[in-house]
């Protein structure tokens, strides 16, 4: 990879940007974006365009008329490549294509431009990490190094005292942690730059080798964000709308702000100087606080937990009428998608009555499923049983067992099936096509949350979340009680993204009407970031997501188990190594 060049930029004006920070670019579809999204082609993968192709490809228009008989536009779709993107395998080779747009750690830090990097996690390897920036600025850059291991004999923060005192430029920062079973476990990236410029990074990896080579990850940052304007408010406005730059603004500074003074004060000070304006997305976080649910209201000021994401779902805009050229009446499908679930309670009552209720507040009823690897995923994933380390549900004693019972009717494997021989592909009209992410042999670190529109094509999302949070009352939040009160013990934090929020005003409208045309649609995208150029036109914008599992889903069998790492694994893995605990 080359290295960036080592000179100033200016400040990118926004229209020059992607939703990502990059350099956008508007080019003509390519003939193969003209294939179809809904119903797929039956080939054994959607076609990758490869870096090459379209490199920093941020949307695509033309103004080839299309039928106009039938009512459907004469313009074709603005494509806008996915607001996430999925980490770089160290392992997988190129000719496979899982590595298209995907980003390495060092495409994000190795800007020789960086003057100052926050970084905000639960693990470290202070020596890997600065081996990420660029080695002719390493020594210069202000490294803020922010974990929650505050005992002095924790194994955490002794390798990472010890590692940041051979470096004079970065220094530790402890979160103070007042719940004895809470986890500074947020992972996030601030940079500032010697241009002006800062940028948000938030993403799902721990500070280490491993993280970043061989496990599903996913990391969304923020477009280059300028210095304020003179004159400019100084503070964000409290009634800013969800999504908008100025809320994420607000609840962004909230969350540096639960640190205290002492620890992110200096953070805060800067980042209040910056405009917000161009970031699409919402914020969701958790801090550890006690919240009074009854009293809670985010127009005034941040909430945090499932109390928050509650909120958010009541307020991101669905269409009721028609979705992508289907009747909302079907049910729509979310999917729950991490890599540990904690000891959720011996009944269903937190999981269903709590966390199902706030991701689906309304009165629709939707699918559930979870997503977690079982032990034969683990088993040959590309590093084998080492890659179980950080991946974690308990399920030995007899409480975990009856968590795993409820649990199970939602299960869905990792990897979706056996891939040994994946060259025999069933083609029979009973089977539903299999879009693959490419990625079920790196185990999932990743964690997301994805409301699908319908349950049973699953081919258009509603609303799509990555996060640091994985499936615990610690990360949420524990359920209100008698005293309406929630109890959250961690850090944690991530973003939603919906389509609504990159669609274009200025694209001018079809004569269809606004029941049966949507100004922009979310899709799912399969080993590449950009979505394909669907047949019938009908959105202005369609938005990719970029998919970290196959599609459709597999729900467990009766033999599957999920993967347990407090457990022994006799069987060797595909490395020929046992699992003894």
């Amino acid at each position: 990879m080359e290295r960036p060049p080592k000179r100033a930029r200016a400040s990118p004006d926004s229209a020059d940007e992607d939703t990502r920070g990059r350099p956008s670019k508007i080019y003509t579809p390519l003939k193969s974006l003209d294939t179809s999204i809904s119903p797929p082609p039956r080939t054994r993968s959607q076609p990758s365009q490869g870096p090459d192709a379209c490199p920093e490809l941020a949307s695509c228009q033309s103004e080839t008329p299309n039928n106009t008989k039938t009512g459907e536009s004469t313009r074709s779709p603005r494509l806008v490549p996915s607001p996430i993107q999925l980490t770089h395998i160290r392992d997988f080779h190129d000719s496979e294509g899982c590595n298209v747009d995907a980003v390495r750690l060092r495409d994000i830090l190795g800007d020789p431009m960086i003057r100052e990097c926050w970084q905000f996690n639960y693990l470290f390897d202070v020596d890997f990490l600065m081996h990420q920036f660029d080695e002719d600025v390493r020594n210069l850059v202000k490294v803020r190094v922010v974990h929650g291991s505050w005992e002095k004999e924790a194994p955490n923060r002794i390798r990472v005292d010890e590692a940041c005192s051979r470096y004079s430029n970065v220094e530790p920062v402890i979160a103070y942690m007042p719940e004895r079973f809470g986890t500074h476990h947020s992972k996030m990236m601030i940079l500032l730059r010697h241009d002006d410029l800062a940028q948000i990074v938030i993403h799902t990896a721990n500070m280490i080798p491993g993280d970043w080579a061989h496990m599903t990850q996913a990391a969304w940052r923020s477009p280059l964000l300028p210095l304020k304007k003179p004159g400019a408010p100084a503070t964000p406005q409290k009634n800013s709308s969800i999504g908008s730059g100025a809320r994420f603004k607000r609840d962004i500074l909230a969350y540096l702000k639960a640190y205290g003074p002492k620890k992110t004060g200096p953070l805060v000070q800067q980042l209040e100087n910056y405009d917000f304006g161009t970031i699409r997305a919402a914020l969701v976080a958790s801090v550890p606080s006690k919240q009074r649910f009854s009293s809670l209201d985010s127009e005034k000021s941040t909430i945090w937990g499932w109390p928050a994401l509650k909120d958010l779902m009541g307020r991101v805009p669905i269409l009721q009428q028609i979705k992508y050229g289907k009747s909302q009446s079907t049910k729509p499908h979310i999917v729950t998608q991490i890599s540990s679930v904690a000891s959720l309670g011996q009944t269903d009552k937190w999981l269903k009555d709590v966390f199902f209720k706030a991701l689906a507040p309304t009165k629709a009823t939707p699918r559930y499923s979870i997503i977690f690897p079982t032990t034969e995923e683990i088993r040959r994933s590309l590093n084998g049983y080492a890659s179980g380390g950080s991946i974690h549900m308990k399920t030995q004693s007899a409480p975990q067992q009856k968590q795993l019972q409820y649990m199970r009717p939602y299960l869905c494997q990792w990897a979706g099936g056996d891939h040994s021989n994946s060259n025999l592909i069933d083609l029979s009209e009973d089977k539903p096509f299999k879009q693959e992410a490419g990625r079920g042999r790196a185990a999932p670190h990743i964690k997301t949350y994805i409301r699908f529109s319908d349950a049973e094509t699953m081919d258009t999302i509603d609303w799509a979340m990555i996060t640091s949070a994985n499936l615990s009352t610690q990360a949420w939040g524990a359920a209100t009680n008698a005293n309406d009160e929630v109890r959250i013990s961690s850090f944690e934090i991530g973003v939603v993204v919906w389509p609504d929020l990159f669609a274009d005003d200025t694209v001018a409208q079809s004569s269809t009407s606004e029941a049966e045309r949507q100004s922009a649609v979310m899709v799912p995208c399969f080993k590449q970031d950009l979505p394909l150029s669907p047949t019938k036109n009908l959105a202005d914008t369609v938005v990719g997501f970029r998919m970290p599992y196959d599609l459709p889903l597999t729900p467990y069998r009766a033999s599957d188990e999920p993967w347990c790492a407090t457990a022994p694994h006799h069987l060797p893995d595909w490395l020929g190594q046992s699992w003894i605990v």
